[in-house]
């Protein structure tokens, strides 16, 4: 099952769940029973999956609805199966839903070496897109820069200046996963009528915020979308699963599993998770 910061806002009450409840949104594995009208998917067949709306991936079995479930290639191994469906299918919506990046564009992506952050630039970097990483290390940065990144800038320097100076006044699009802390430096690297997708919290939810801000700096927009609204329809699921495996099984985006943890081992990886001492992606194994 893979690992992601979505889990801890399960955890902490960020994100409120029903009780009781398991954890984990993503997973991959062989199934062992389908039941009546299932017919995508066989006993025996190798899946993966990401299901937000339906938690519980931290186990040795589960009972899923078959709907979330995707037949993994040959060339694909379970280990990566599992870590990159919620974050490549993030990548997929980021890139080609929220904002359609086409070749020429210059964007942003914070946590540029975090899970998502490694198959979104090396995605947007396959789109033609000159990408601008930030992170939080000079280890992360090189990290960065080996998937897709052309630019990478700690996030101690003054962002806005320094993307401004690099796209020659600002970007399209910024991919701010980190929330609280960067929302409105996110607003200031923006060029005018550009687009904020915010995706994540992993430094607190955003404040509230008047809406002249949008205006003062250039009539801007804000959107905040979730995964699980870019894949209710199978087609859609399909659809995106299709253009990440393709990317992968091409050696065109590489999934990076730089950590494993023996399922027991699930609260020190969020330990670790929310110290920001991971990189890439990290799977744990029952």
């Amino acid at each position: 099952m893979g690992l992601n910061f979505i889990d801890v806002y399960h955890r902490t009450g960020l994100y409120p769940m029903a009780l009781p409840s398991g954890l984990g949104g993503e997973g991959a594995g062989v199934v062992v029973a389908v039941g009546p009208g299932v017919t995508h998917v066989r006993v025996g067949d190798r899946v993966a999956y990401t299901a937000s709306g339906a938690l519980g991936s931290y186990s040795e079995e589960r009972i899923l609805d078959a709907r979330w479930l995707v037949r993994l290639p040959d060339a694909i191994d379970e280990q990566t199966g599992a870590a990159m469906m919620l974050k490549g299918l993030t990548a997929w919506y980021l890139l080609k839903r929220s904002y359609t990046v086409v070749a020429g564009d210059w964007i942003l992506l914070h946590a540029a070496a975090g899970g998502v952050g490694l198959i979104a630039a090396q995605w947007a970097r396959e789109l033609g897109a000159r990408v601008i990483g930030v992170v939080g290390s000079a280890a992360k940065r090189e990290l960065a820069l080996a998937h897709g990144c052309e630019h990478v800038l700690l996030d101690s320097e003054d962002i806005p200046r320094r993307v401004r100076e690099l796209a020659g006044g600002g970007v399209p699009v910024v991919y701010d996963s980190v929330g609280r802390t960067t929302f409105f430096q996110s607003l200031d690297c923006l060029q005018p009528h550009g687009l904020l997708v915010s995706f994540g919290n992993s430094s607190g939810r955003v404040e509230p915020f008047g809406l002249h801000e949008l205006q003062t700096r250039g009539s801007l927009y804000v959107t905040r979308p979730t995964l699980q609204d870019f894949i209710r329809e199978r087609r859609d699921l399909e659809a995106g699963s299709g253009e990440l495996f393709d990317l992968v099984q091409r050696g065109r985006v590489r999934i990076e599993v730089n950590q494993t943890y023996a399922l027991r081992d699930a609260a020190q990886a969020h330990r670790n998770l929310e110290a920001r001492r991971t990189t890439g992606s990290t799977v744990l194994i029952p």
